[in-house]
C-alpha cells in the first residue's frame, strides 16, 4: 500500500497566511488530494472545507482540567474546533465511488467546496458512478443538489443504509428530535426524498459493490455505515464520523460526543472500532480527521492514538 500527498491552498498568499497560523488553526485548503492505492484499487481523498463547532458543544461531558490538557497536548483550541471534512473517492477501474456528498451552499459557509476541489483533481461530477451515505446529516448530505434543484452528480446510483434512510424519511422523525436537530431532519428528509427513485437501500455486512462492505457502525446516527474496502490483502475502513477527532476520541474513547444521537451507543461503537482497527492494523480514512484524514489506529498503555499515513 502506498500514499502520496499533494495539499494546494488557493493562492500563494492563503498559503502564507496558513503557514503564519498556529499549529492546530491552520487554514483547510480549499482544494486537496491525496492518493493511497492498494493494487488496483486507488483511493483519493477530497476537502469540503471544515467545520466551526463549539468544543462545548462537541465534548459537553468530559472533566474540565483532563479536557484542556488533552487539547493543549494536540495544540488545539479550547472554545472552537475547526474539524476537517474529508470525502473519500474509490476508483476501481470500472467504479467511481465517492463516499458522502458534503454540505453544500447552506449549511456553513466554511464548507461546501467539493466543487473546487473536484475541478482542481480534473473530475468532472458526471464521472461518479455512485454515490455511497455513512450517514444522512447536513455536512455528508447537503451537498446532493445544486442551486437550481438539479443532481450535482447527474450519473450516480445513490446508496445508504435501510436503517439510516428510514429513520430520516419518517415524518415523525422531526417531531421527536431535539430542537437543535430539527433542521437536520428536514433537510434530510428534504434531500432524500430527492432521490428516492434512484437510490438503494443496504443491510449491514453485504458487499454493497464490489470490494466494499457496510459496517454497522450506529450511536452517531441510527443508521450510521462504515464501510470496509479490500483489495486482495490489504484493506482500508471509512469510518464517517464514528470517530470523530484525531484527540478526544482515540484518547478517549468513552468520553461522550456532543455530536452522537445516541451517546452511550457511540461509545460502545468507538471503542469496537478501534480495537479492531488497532489489533488488524488496518488503514482508515476519517471524515473529520486532519487532512487527508488517512492514517491508522495505535494503541498503547491502554489508550490509542491516531497516526497520519
Amino acid at each position: 500500500m502506498s500514499v502520496s500527498r499533494r495539499i494546494v491552498l488557493k493562492t500563494g498568499a492563503a498559503a502564507l497566511a496558513a503557514s503564519a497560523l498556529p499549529v492546530g488553526l491552520a487554514t483547510t485548503p480549499v482544494w486537496a488530494k491525496s492518493a493511497l492505492n492498494m493494487g488496483e484499487v486507488k483511493i483519493d481523498v477530497l476537502s469540503d472545507g471544515n467545520l466551526r463547532l463549539p468544543v462545548k458543544g462537541v465534548i459537553p461531558d468530559a472533566p474540565a482540567d483532563e479536557l484542556a490538557a488533552l487539547l493543549k497536548k494536540y495544540n488545539l483550541p479550547t472554545d472552537t474546533l475547526e474539524p476537517d471534512c474529508n470525502l473519500t473517492l474509490m476508483r476501481d477501474g470500472k467504479n467511481t465511488v465517492l463516499f458522502d456528498v458534503g454540505a453544500g451552499a447552506n449549511f456553513m459557509p466554511s464548507a461546501g467546496k467539493i466543487g473546487a476541489a473536484m475541478e482542481e483533481f480534473g473530475l468532472d461530477p458526471s464521472d461518479v458512478t455512485h454515490v455511497v451515505f455513512t450517514h444522512a446529516h447536513p455536512d455528508h448530505l447537503w451537498g446532493l443538489m445544486d442551486d437550481f434543484d438539479e443532481p450535482v452528480f447527474p450519473e450516480a446510483e445513490y446508496m445508504i443504509s435501510k436503517t439510516e434512510w428510514d429513520y430520516w424519511i419518517d415524518p415523525t422523525t422531526v417531531d421527536k428530535i431535539n430542537e437543535a436537530r430539527k433542521s437536520f431532519a428536514a433537510g434530510a428528509k428534504r434531500n432524500l426524498e430527492s432521490i428516492e427513485d434512484k437510490i438503494t437501500r443496504f443491510n449491514f455486512g453485504e458487499e454493497i459493490l464490489p470490494g466494499i462492505q457496510a459496517l454497522s457502525s450506529v450511536g452517531h446516527t441510527p443508521g450510521h455505515t462504515s464501510f470496509e474496502i479490500r483489495s486482495g490483502s490489504e484493506s482500508l475502513v471509512v469510518i464517517g464520523d464514528a470517530i470523530a477527532n484525531h484527540a478526544v476520541a482515540f484518547e478517549k474513547p468513552g468520553w461522550r460526543s456532543g455530536s452522537d444521537q445516541d451517546g452511550e451507543q457511540g461509545i460502545t461503537t468507538r471503542k469496537m472500532l478501534l480495537d479492531r482497527l488497532a489489533s488488524e492494523k488496518m488503514h482508515l480514512v476519517g471524515f473529520h480527521l486532519p487532512y487527508p484524514g488517512i492514517g491508522y489506529a495505535e494503541k498503547k498503555d491502554g489508550a490509542y492514538r491516531f497516526v497520519a499515513a
